[in-house]
């Protein structure tokens, strides 16, 4: 049905870029995605018979989103309709969906439209697709970098397939690569390259799973290339001797990479922990924001386990605040490490969690008059503060049997300290005022 490559005037070619001019047609030459593109995926096989349908693709950059889209729309015979968000609005829309439908009355030809970025459109913008996408008018493909949970309004959302597309391998990569570099026809195979099985594996490692980008410096280093020889120098000068990580300040990355941080501290591995702490840093995250995440882990996962913990968390946080970089991550990075290998405890975080909910539960529920301030006359008048027993003043500086809760409630038990760290001595101590407390009660019934 399909050439794998585009067929094109080869003094055009040479004005579009590599990564444009090597995006493969056919289905079966899409590198990588076999989750989804195997011939046993329902996907491969809806696009096999042209039976297409409105979906989004979710993934990264150079994963094959636009390439999937224009494949579809091939198979199926559809006019092919690009766009993106960034730079269309509802007037736009209008338009092509105008277009579409006149194509369809008068030549019953299907319309695909290709929305890029699609999470950038508000959801007024998203909306002006539903009747359109519902009457047939136009098969609906968007592409985002963003979880549509949170970027697409449900009822477009509930419209659409979602297919997630993973990073490319570093064996697709090294495919494309190899294809790129030897292809005659679309390819820069006319050039010659000489490039080692190592550079295009280290192409391949920097390119971090987009295939784009791998193309894209392919083609400035066969461009740069003294006698045609692409060298691994060269490759480190056009990063400038640095790897930029896939990152995102604010997507599905981000916060992926940050619970992975936080799941090595609570799983006490400080060398898992290190490596996504660096991988963050190197990829641009904001330290501080780091810091107050660790922050955040030493309340939750070691708690009174080790309370030094939280002090030296919050010393980080200082550190990177006075010095910023490049010395301040290395006392963030000593907190994680000590945090990673300090006694684990979410006894106060689930105790927390469980009083929050009680609270709201019984907002209404006054406090004990025992348990009042009584500042003035009056309040004394009312008996508030009457009864009180001040711990001080008690055996052991403890008013065994004292009740702190509302009276109409039952007394509640949300700290249940774990036997690890610290809080062995802190479950010691509660065991034995809870032993005080029963014996009071025995005495006083």
């Amino acid at each position: 049905m399909t050439e794998p490559f585009e067929k094109s005037d080869p003094i055009q070619s040479a004005y579009r870029p590599l990564a444009e001019r090597m995006r493969p047609t056919s289905i079966d030459d899409v590198c990588g995605q076999q989750h989804i593109l195997a011939p046993n995926k329902p996907l491969y096989q809806s696009i096999q018979s042209g039976a297409i349908h409105s979906l989004v693709f979710w993934g990264p950059p150079g994963t094959g989103k636009t390439t999937l889209a224009r494949i579809i729309a091939n198979y199926a015979n559809a006019e092919f309709v690009a766009t993106s968000a960034v730079l269309s609005g509802v007037k736009e829309i209008r338009e092509i969906v105008t277009t579409a439908r006149n194509l369809k009355e008068e030549g019953q030809t299907k319309t695909v439209l290709f929305v890029d970025e699609v999470h950038r459109f508000n959801k007024s913008q998203q909306d002006a697709f539903l009747p359109h996408i519902e009457d047939g008018t136009i098969i609906f493909i968007g592409a985002t970098t963003e979880n549509p949970s949170f970027e697409l309004n449900n009822a477009l959302l509930s419209r659409l397939r979602v297919y997630v597309l993973k990073p490319l391998t570093k064996d697709d990569i090294t495919r494309l690569i190899y294809r790129a570099s030897y292809d005659h026809v679309q390819g820069l195979g006319q050039r010659n390259l000489k490039i080692s099985d190592q550079v295009i594996l280290s192409l391949a490692i920097v390119a971090d799973g987009d295939a784009r980008s791998a193309l894209n410096i392919l083609e400035i280093a066969s461009d740069l290339a003294e006698d045609a020889n692409i060298t691994q120098n060269l490759i480190d000068e056009i990063m400038e001797g640095g790897l930029t990580g896939r990152f995102d300040k604010r997507g599905d990355y981000f916060y992926d990479q940050i619970s992975a941080l936080h799941k090595s501290v609570r799983g006490s591995d400080p060398d898992a922990a290190l490596y996504w702490l660096c991988r963050m840093l190197n990829a641009g995250c904001d330290a501080i924001y780091i810091a107050r995440r660790v922050v955040r882990m030493a309340s939750e996962d070691i708690g009174n386990a080790d309370p030094r913990a939280l002090r030296l968390a919050l010393d980080a946080w200082d550190v990177q605040t006075r010095l910023g970089d490049p010395e301040g991550p290395l006392a963030i990075a000593q907190a994680v490490v000590y945090l990673a290998v300090a006694a684990k405890s979410n006894a106060v975080y689930a105790a927390f969690n469980q009083a929050t909910k009680l609270a709201a539960e019984t907002a209404s529920m006054e406090v004990p008059n025992h348990l009042r301030n009584a500042p003035t006359k009056l309040m004394q008048s009312l008996d508030y503060g009457k009864g009180y027993r001040y711990a001080h003043d008690e055996p052991g500086g403890y008013a065994a049997g004292e009740n702190y809760f509302p009276e109409e409630m039952e007394r509640e038990i949300f700290y249940k300290p774990v036997d690890r760290g610290l809080e062995i001595r802190i479950r010691e101590k509660l065991e034995v005022l809870k032993k005080l407390d029963l014996e009071s009660g025995s005495k006083n019934s």
